[in-house]
């Protein structure tokens, strides 16, 4: 029988445990007695505490999620700016802890679950939309929705890439490059938008009224 009290300590060392056993096979064709040999604790008490294999990878997946929320908000509430707010999203996609083998492995495995599974793509949909709309937050001050919504898409599309990239080794840049790389596509971004404001318009331009002027 499981101990009282013990439910939440238990339930953490499995996540945690699944965690590190996706990580040594690179995929999520674990079993339950792998997983629970990993905590320690019989296949029998994991059963009892996730009633499956797929409810326990669901859950690490949501601990995954959760982590990046409140490292997010933890940055979000240091920003004084809205340009910093933006950078603040970009680091932490790129903090070490992401780029741990067994944190790689699970991701990269639950995206290519999420071909199968309605319920990890939908949480795989909710981090997307996440890191959209803290970018939103400081991009929408700086360029109005429009403009924020793009600007985000193509970061969000940038940070994922990039991430992919790194974690299968397929890109020579450090992490410290990869955040820099997607500060110079906002920043760039930023200022089209507003050399394109600040633009003259062509029938403001002193020259544009010549050929009608009246002698």
């Amino acid at each position: 029988m499981p101990k009282v009290g013990m439910e939440p300590v238990r339930r953490k060392a499995l996540v945690d445990a699944a965690l590190k056993t996706i990580g040594h096979h690179g995929s999520l064709t674990v079993t339950m007695s792998e997983i629970a040999r990993e905590a320690g604790v019989s296949a029998a008490l994991a059963h009892h505490y996730f009633g499956s294999k797929e409810q326990l990878l669901i859950e690490t997946i949501r601990s995954l999620l959760r982590q990046l929320r409140v490292d997010a908000g933890a940055a979000l509430s240091k920003a004084q700016t809205p340009r910093e707010r933006i950078s603040a999203v970009i680091r932490i996609s790129f903090q070490a802890d992401q780029f741990a083998p067994e944190v790689v492995a699970a991701w990269l495995a639950f995206y290519s679950e999420a071909q199968r599974s309605e319920e990890v793509r939908r949480l795989l949909v909710v981090y997307a939309r996440r890191l959209k709309s803290n970018l939103m937050s400081g991009l929408k001050p700086l360029c109005g929705t429009f403009d924020a919504s793009r600007i985000a898409d193509g970061a969000a599309a940038m940070i994922d890439g990039l991430y992919i990239r790194q974690s299968l080794k397929a890109a020579p840049l450090s992490l410290d490059a990869s955040v820099a790389l997607v500060e110079d596509y906002v920043t760039g971004q930023l200022q089209a938008v507003t050399d394109e404001t600040i633009a003259p318009h062509p029938t403001l331009s002193p020259l544009a009224g010549r050929g009608g002027d009246r002698i």
